[in-house]
């Protein structure tokens, strides 16, 4: 008989991993750019949660049908413990002297891009959220998981899922709104690689 996906992760198949990556990787990269708000950290945090899984597959149940929750559990933690650590670098560069910036056209180019604010705004939006309601947002909205697999992800009752939700969304509608009218001082933040990328290729022209 034919050995299931969570039986093959187990034993360490290494093509049941390609498998995995390969069904689910855009979904993570989703998850964690909408997450972090910045495309090279979200690529980081895909190598990173999938090297988790790898590490943690002994941990992974016979029993069940999709191995999707378990994924975006450890996709979870890994963006905690991302979003600590740039936390930390943030607070560490504020303590630096400041320096002076010379505008140039990327900074004019990267305001004009709707959807860098659109998502700086939503980032900011929740972020004003508990961390529950937020994770349980990104999850069951961003990621598309029903209630279930969300709780199961969380490890967390499905009640539990169901109420955070439903207090985010009813918060969020607000503050987006507000967000988006006001821009906070991280709104360019989404651009940062966008602009680097600008500059890089105005040194090669000049």
């Amino acid at each position: 008989m034919e050995l299931s996906l969570r039986s093959r992760l187990r034993a360490g198949d290494q093509s049941a991993f390609g498998e995995l990556f390969d069904d689910h990787a855009q979904a993570v990269y989703g998850y964690a750019v909408r997450t972090l708000g910045d495309w090279a950290a979200a690529e980081d945090a895909v190598s990173l949660t999938f090297l988790e899984a790898w590490r943690l597959r002994a941990a992974l149940h016979e029993d069940g049908e999709s191995v999707r929750p378990w994924l975006f559990g450890i996709a979870t933690n890994v963006l905690r413990n991302t979003a600590r650590a740039a936390r930390r670098h943030r607070a560490a560069l504020a303590r630096l002297p400041a320096r002076d910036v010379v505008p140039d056209f990327a900074d004019e180019l990267v305001g004009r891009l709707d959807d860098s604010a659109r998502l700086a705004a939503a980032r900011r939006a929740l972020a004003r959220l508990r961390r529950g309601e937020r994770e349980v947002f990104h999850l069951c909205v961003w990621v598309g998981l029903d209630y279930v697999s969300a709780a199961q992800a969380l490890g967390v009752p499905v009640g539990t899922v169901r109420s955070r939700l439903s207090r985010a969304r009813t918060r969020l509608r607000s503050l987006a709104a507000e967000e988006l009218m006001e821009p906070g001082p991280g709104a360019g933040q989404v651009g940062d690689d966008r602009i680097e990328a600008v500059r890089s290729n105005q040194g090669k022209n000049r």
